[in-house]
């Protein structure tokens, strides 16, 4: 097949496509009507049926999925022009998106769990977020407050049982009276739950740096005490108002109100009782004597912190002289002595 020299070539034949014939030459102008001889293009759109149905109703077109027909326009005047359908993303010949107008979003998003609700939002669109769970993550605790006087449980007897309540007990005494071996025992022998806290024990929590007062007792070393003192306080105020008894022991020294038991009622709660150990100097010197590390005290230390101990008599807080008690045997005197505080707070 020939071609007028300088006319272009027709498209190539596509799979799926029809071969074309309707390619107009290059000596016709736009908008004239072809030549003889030459075969006109096919329609657009095949022209529309001249038979309707009974009813009135177009049948739907077959040129176009669906039935739509493309606007007509009125008579005498040109076809309005079909807009293309946009191309695939990725497309090469896709075209960008449209411009936003500056300062309103694109795509509008619901605020943040927590985040402020945008101006303007209908009522209800946007809910407030749930308050995040307990740090436990599954049981919310109550938090904990000053413990006040202790409440026993009513029972038949006139003296108040000591083991059935929840009850802050502070044990007194000197290096060597035994405060922690009969606050351990004690614990462990409660009928409600009850937990342990020495303050010797949180004072060694610190590992490097610790004031070791061994070495001389001075500002350092007066801090760190304070310190685990108030985190012994914190903790059983917690155990406390979860309804966990606790027992502290502290080598509380009576010329110091104010820093020492002063402190412990106001860290833990006017519901806190005091019992102090003291026995006698040689069975302090004899128990100190068994210890190792940090624990162990020189004799002159011991026999001072005993000296001074001695004046909590007289200062209406119970005393208990240990000397020829076991640690079994304390304790069981330690519930009396309780179960009297019990029924008479002391003023202190």
């Amino acid at each position: 097949m020939q071609h007028a020299v300088g006319s272009p070539l027709p498209p190539p034949h596509q799979p799926g496509h029809r071969p074309h014939t309707g390619w107009p030459s290059a000596a016709q102008p736009p908008g004239e009507p072809p030549a003889q001889g030459s075969a006109a293009p096919p329609p657009a759109f095949p022209p529309p049926s001249p038979q309707v149905p009974p009813g009135g109703q177009q049948p739907p077109s077959r040129g176009i999925p669906g039935g739509h027909q493309p606007p007509q326009a009125p008579p005498g005047q040109q076809r309005p022009p079909v807009p293309p359908a946009p191309a695939p993303s990725g497309h090469p010949h896709a075209q960008p998106p449209a411009s936003t107008p500056p300062g309103a979003p694109a795509h509008p998003r619901p605020p943040a769990p927590g985040g402020p609700v945008p101006p303007g939002a209908p009522a209800g669109q946007y809910r407030a977020a749930p308050p995040p769970p307990d740090g436990t993550g599954h049981v919310h605790l109550p938090p904990g407050a000053p413990f006040g006087v202790p409440t026993p449980a009513p029972t038949a007897t006139a003296v108040p049982d000591p083991t059935s309540t929840t009850l802050a007990v502070l044990l007194i005494g000197p290096a060597g009276a035994g405060k922690t071996s009969v606050a351990k025992y004690w614990a462990d022998h409660r009928r409600v739950p009850t937990a342990h806290i020495s303050l010797d024990d949180v004072r060694e929590w610190v590992r490097s740096g610790f004031a070791d007062p061994q070495s001389g007792w001075n500002d350092h070393s007066e801090a760190q005490y304070r310190l685990a003192r108030r985190t012994c306080g914190f903790a059983a105020r917690n155990f406390l108002a979860n309804g966990i008894s606790c027992i502290l022991d502290d080598a509380v020294f009576p010329d110091r109100p104010v820093v020492g038991l002063g402190g412990w009622k106001r860290h833990v709660g006017p519901g806190l009782l005091p019992v102090v150990l003291l026995p006698g100097l040689d069975i302090v010197l004899e128990r100190n004597a068994e210890r190792s590390g940090n624990r162990r005290l020189t004799d002159e230390e011991v026999a001072r912190i005993h000296g001074r101990m001695a004046g909590w008599y007289g200062s209406g807080l119970p005393i208990i002289d240990n000397s020829q008690l076991d640690v079994p045997g304390t304790a069981r005197v330690l519930d009396e002595v309780l179960a009297r505080a019990i029924a008479s707070p002391p003023n202190w």
